[in-house]
């Protein structure tokens, strides 16, 4: 067995497990994939300003979102079907996501069914949702929801149809024989599965998805449950301002893993104006191209409540299942753990947006004539 030292080093492993077609499902992105690139190139652009001599004999990396208590600000993002990468699929995901104290988000196109991930044991878990054109499926999605204890909905509001992902196109992405996506069992997706491109994901997908949804769609989400409700896809203060007067809970910042519209800004880069312009009222996260605890660190100093990982997620079970996984999220927790050490800060609250420099910080040295 490889030595892995680092969540990255599961994703060369995962290529050589995986078919190509499935790998290049999780490690893609939209057209020219700067954005995907970018989501991790732009975390190398912001340095630390550490503090010395402070007492950090003890770290304490728990914290809370949404009133509920984990372990640390690093959560899981939703990827679908992921009995994909490995026969356990999402109840490995389940299972690791428990044991390391922190919350799962189950993706609405998982592998396994909500009541299936309740069946693994206790946890803290999230519904990812699409707000599809038949509310039905909607309504029956967050009530099911609701019976089994999920905490909260994710709305993943970037997504009126599906990015032009080139990788999957060439591929001609299919589901495997053995993958169904569980929480539409009886939902008679079968029809709609065989209308085009021989039943792709993509056209399955963009038959359902609702291209005429609004922020009154949100308010509307919540006149039929009680779950609070996180908005999926927020890159500017604009529209961080107007998820808050539709009454969302709180606000992930993310370009869908740049798997939707390429050249929008990384998000880390994103992150800071959505924050000042929520001004506390709600909570602010992010996912994309996180990798290291270092990568955290500059989430939470530019304003993040909390990040959330998916890659890392999907490859390091592809990998190794369930034991992958809590490897993967115990690096993370380590690695965060070291970077508040060694910049002077015993806990997520003494983190300071003092802490990290970004490209706009610098002074600009004007050119010699």
């Amino acid at each position: 067995m490889v030595n892995i030292t680092n969540v990255s080093e599961y994703e060369a492993i995962a290529k050589e497990k995986l078919p190509k077609m499935i790998y290049d499902y999780y490690a893609s992105g939209a057209e020219d994939e700067w954005t995907l690139k970018e989501n991790r190139n732009a975390f190398s652009r912001i340095m630390f300003r550490p503090r010395i001599l402070i007492d950090v004999s003890k770290i304490d990396l728990t914290t809370t979102v949404l009133g509920f208590k984990i372990s640390m600000p690093i959560m899981i993002a939703p990827t679908a079907v992921q009995k994909t990468a490995h026969p356990e699929g999402e109840y490995a995901t389940a299972r690791a996501a428990s044991a390391a104290g922190t919350i799962m988000t189950l993706s609405s196109w998982a592998s396994s069914s909500i009541e299936e991930i309740v069946s693994t044991g206790p946890g803290i878990r999230f519904l990812q949702l699409y707000l599809f054109k038949d509310r039905n499926m909607v309504i029956e999605l967050v009530r099911r929801a609701e019976n089994a204890g999920f905490k909260a909905i994710v709305l993943t509001a970037d997504s009126p149809v599906i990015g032009r992902r080139e990788a999957s196109i060439k591929n001609r992405v299919t589901l495997p024989s053995y993958v169904r996506w569980k929480n539409f069992e009886g939902m008679d997706l079968e029809k709609l599965d065989k209308t085009k491109d021989n039943g792709s994901h993509t056209s399955v997908v963009n038959g359902l998805y609702d291209q005429s949804l609004t922020w009154k769609d949100v308010k509307w989400l919540q006149t039929i449950t009680p779950l609070p409700i996180l908005v999926k896809g927020v890159l500017t203060a604009q529209d961080a301002r107007l998820a808050i007067q539709a009454g969302a809970s709180g606000i992930i910042v993310s370009n869908h893993g740049g798997r939707q519209l390429d050249y929008v800004p990384a998000t880390i880069m994103a992150l800071e104006e959505v924050v000042q312009a929520a001004e506390g009222r709600i909570p602010v996260f992010m996912d994309g191209g996180i990798r290291r605890g270092t990568d955290v660190f500059k989430a939470l100093a530019l304003g993040a409540s909390g990040v959330f990982i998916g890659r890392p997620v999907v490859f390091s079970l592809a990998a190794e299942g369930e034991a992958g996984i809590r490897k993967a999220l115990k690096m993370l927790h380590d690695e965060l753990e070291i970077t508040m050490a060694l910049c002077g800060c015993p806990s997520l609250k003494d983190i300071t947006r003092h802490h990290v420099m970004t490209e706009r910080d610098r002074p600009r040295i004007a050119p010699r004539l």
